[in-house]
């Protein structure tokens, strides 16, 4: 389902020629309908590897392929539209466009898509994470955890085979973090999608089948 062949990801120091390896000759995959979590200290590369699996970075050596697709041999309007179909997304911050309601951020996904029924899509999934009351409230009338569950809806309302979730409960306190984060897991194992879930939470990151620790730019399974 995603696979990582022999990547390494540099950045360069602005200060000079010095770069920094983040990933260094990265061999993974993850295999259909499987969830994992990475973790590791600030500035290990947990979000790079997150924005290479999501094909919004791209990696200086080796390959990514999501979907038995490699992502580099994918450029423009193709990865855009492949990752919309295939990817959704969830990052510490919700996101959310603040001139939309709930169920109109919700909404977005399957209307560029031209998903039939987008209304009713959205109107389900909102049932599904309990915020069927508070459709039509804008994101400053939400509480932090409510604004989240919008954006877990809108990230699953077009069923996408692959989620990715970049510290999405960071932001929350630990109890509305807590059963946020259920609620997220309850319905990827219902729709059978594959997660990895990037935290720095070793208790929330046992919530999924397999948890990896990134050290010096490789992946060790706990």
């Amino acid at each position: 389902m995603i696979t990582f062949q022999n990547v390494s990801k540099f950045y360069q120091l602005s200060s000079g020629d010095t770069k920094i390896e983040i990933l260094k000759d990265l061999t993974w995959e993850l295999k259909e309908h499987q969830s994992c979590s990475i973790i590791g200290p600030s500035g290990s590369g947990k979000s790079t590897l997150l924005s290479l699996a999501a094909g919004l970075d791209v990696p200086d050596q080796g390959s990514v392929s999501l979907l038995n697709q490699k992502l580099l041999s994918m450029k423009g309007d193709q990865l855009i539209e492949f990752r919309a179909k295939n990817v959704g997304i969830v990052y510490q911050g919700h996101f959310l466009i603040s001139s939309l309601t709930a169920l109109e951020n919700v909404m977005l996904p399957p209307v560029i898509q031209n998903k039939n029924h987008a209304k009713e899509l959205a109107l389900n999934i909102l049932n599904e994470v309990g915020l069927s009351e508070r459709l039509h409230h804008f994101p400053n009338q939400l509480s932090g955890g409510e604004c989240q569950r919008v954006a877990i809806a809108r990230a699953l309302v077009h069923e996408p085979k692959i989620i990715l979730a970049d510290e999405p409960s960071g932001s929350l306190d630990f109890e509305t973090g807590r059963k946020v984060m259920d609620l997220f897991f309850k319905l990827i194992d219902q729709k059978k999608m594959t997660a990895i879930l990037v935290t720095h939470d070793l208790k929330l990151a046992q919530l999924t089948q397999s948890q990896f620790e990134l050290v010096q730019g490789k992946l060790q399974k706990i």
